[in-house]
């Protein structure tokens, strides 16, 4: 039996202020706002670049980011890229800051770390060929 295509995963992430997040993801890293609402009173949003998506929603506390919750959890989100070299570079001309530098990681990845507004630790990079 052929198992059903699954084409993403897209992490949800409680926020403070869903335009404020959306502006970052747009304006620092480059992503796309797919989708915002209500028009009156903004509390849900969507970004995406490629297929990485995630979705926003203020449901009036405050971000609780895995590193908040247990230190050894140290991402919320990784997202697979081909060439993390050039994604740092990208965003290094954007003038984001990065948590964890780019480097070859002792678990046989290649790629770096960033917080958003909010504190959520996004892993951005591949395994090692």
């Amino acid at each position: 039996m052929t198992k059903p295509e699954i084409s993403g995963i897209a992490p949800f992430f409680i926020v403070k202020n869903v335009p404020a997040a959306l502006s970052f993801y747009r304006d620092r890293l480059g992503f796309d706002i797919t989708f915002q609402g209500p028009a009156d009173h903004i509390f849900f949003g969507i970004v995406q670049r490629g297929a990485a998506m995630i979705m926003f929603k203020d449901v009036g506390v405050d971000p609780l980011p895995n590193p908040k919750r247990e230190p050894g959890a140290r991402w919320d989100a990784y997202l697979n890229v081909p060439d993390p070299d050039a994604l740092a570079a990208e965003f290094s001309s954007r003038n984001v800051e990065l948590s964890e530098p780019l480097k070859d990681t002792n678990d046989g990845l290649r790629g770096f770390e960033l917080k958003d507004a909010d504190g959520y630790v996004l892993f951005f990079g591949r395994p090692r060929s």
